[in-house]
């Protein structure tokens, strides 16, 4: 589990092919990781294989690397890295899981006062999960849904700190990102899924049984 508060910036300094995948062998600022922890590139879960003085190596299976940004990645790429968190942490960000819903695509950066505005075209199944104000990680980091200007479209606005300190300053129109909604929503539309498909297709109202289902559903989930 993170929380989309970026601890460092790592380099990849290697990629090669190994029996475990696609490996990537990365430069970084940790002195004290462990054989078998978790960690987060640019939003992936992944973990530490071989480490040593600043450098640790992870690796991508198939299944990752089709979900992901990955098999694009190259030697001297800069990547977001955020270690897991510990039960005795602050929630700086909101609650991460390092699993990937979705590649978007940057279709616009621009300045605008204090703050770089970004739109990103994203899937149908991010943009069904997405609310104004509500939390998005986007390449391993906890933003906020500034806008939906358009449907598939989030609009993010990135203040000065967060521009500095991720890799965001290295991005560019036609990019792409690496998208993890929030997991609360996750939960929530799943579970409401099959009461919203018992909606009768003339628009009718939900039965008073599949309503009361629904409510107390809706009501339990806040005790």
């Amino acid at each position: 589990m993170f929380t989309g508060l970026v601890d460092d910036i790592g380099v990849i300094e290697q990629v090669s092919r190994t029996d475990a995948g696609r490996e990537f062998r990365v430069q970084c600022r940790y002195d004290d990781l462990l054989d078998g922890e978790s960690i987060a590139l640019d939003g992936v879960c992944l973990t530490v294989r071989e480490h040593g003085l600043h450098w640790f190596t992870v690796a991508a299976v198939v299944t990752t690397l089709e979900r992901t940004a990955l098999a694009a990645w190259t030697q001297g790429r800069r990547v977001n890295l955020e270690r897991a968190m510990r039960p005795s942490d602050r929630l700086g960000g909101h609650l991460v899981q390092g699993h990937v819903d979705g590649v978007g695509k940057i279709t616009s950066m621009r300045k605008q006062d204090d703050a770089w505005i970004i739109l990103v075209r994203v899937p149908p199944a991010v943009a069904a999960l997405l609310v104004p104000q509500g939390s998005i990680c986007v390449d391993g980091i906890s933003l906020t849904v500034n806008d939906l200007p358009e449907p598939g479209v989030l609009g993010l606005s990135i203040i000065e700190y967060t521009w500095r300190h991720t890799t965001l300053v290295d991005r560019l129109r036609g990019d792409e990102v690496h998208l993890e909604c929030d997991v609360i929503g996750k939960f929530v539309q799943h579970l409401f899924t099959p009461y919203l498909n018992a909606l009768p297709s003339s628009g009718a109202a939900l039965s008073p049984q599949t309503l009361g289902t629904a409510l107390g559903l809706f009501r339990s989930m806040g005790n």
